[in-house]
């Protein structure tokens, strides 16, 4: 199973911050047409729920991606808080259970790979960057013990349930 340290965690939520702020109208524009802007980042949350999904129990080169990631993250994290803060490491962050995924699940989560990839190929080198960053934040906080860990409950239920129903129509 995969877990995220703190210093994971923080990485996630720079990334987070990060996106929001870059997102951000200014509430004058955000009041005027929030269906405008809140679609602006629909494709920052479809690449965190995918980034979040490929936590949750896959193996093979996916899984391994994942979780070379999600390692590299706690330790970039972990480092940045003992030398930026003074902070101790190591501490684990993640959920104490989570749903893995199904068979039909992880097939899903194949299919989804094959789409991110397209995505990010097809995309312009801005919307390419959002893509990359919402698996990565996807990744990091995917397996947290906070709001963003309870919502990968959610996900891996649904993604089990779209590759049940896709199976079982074929």
């Amino acid at each position: 199973m995969n877990y995220v340290t703190f210093g994971g965690v923080t990485v996630g939520l720079c990334i987070l911050g990060y996106q929001l702020m870059g997102w951000y109208p200014g509430r004058k524009q955000l009041m005027k047409d929030p269906v405008k802007h809140a679609s602006k980042l629909l494709p920052f949350l479809a690449s965190w729920a995918y980034g979040c999904l490929t936590t949750l129990g896959i193996g093979g080169l996916i899984g391994t991606a994942s979780s070379s990631v999600l390692g590299l993250s706690n330790w970039l994290g972990d480092a940045a808080l003992v030398w930026g803060v003074g902070e101790s490491v190591g501490q684990q962050a993640g959920a104490k259970t989570f749903v893995p995924l199904s068979s039909p699940g992880a097939a899903l989560v194949l299919i989804a790979t094959c789409v991110f990839i397209a995505a990010v190929k097809k995309a312009s080198e801005d919307n390419s960057k959002t893509l990359k960053l919402g698996a990565w934040c996807g990744i990091t906080l995917g397996t947290s013990a906070g709001v963003a860990g309870f919502a990968a409950v959610p996900l891996a239920q649904a993604a089990n349930w779209c590759g049940d129903n896709l199976y079982a129509a074929i």
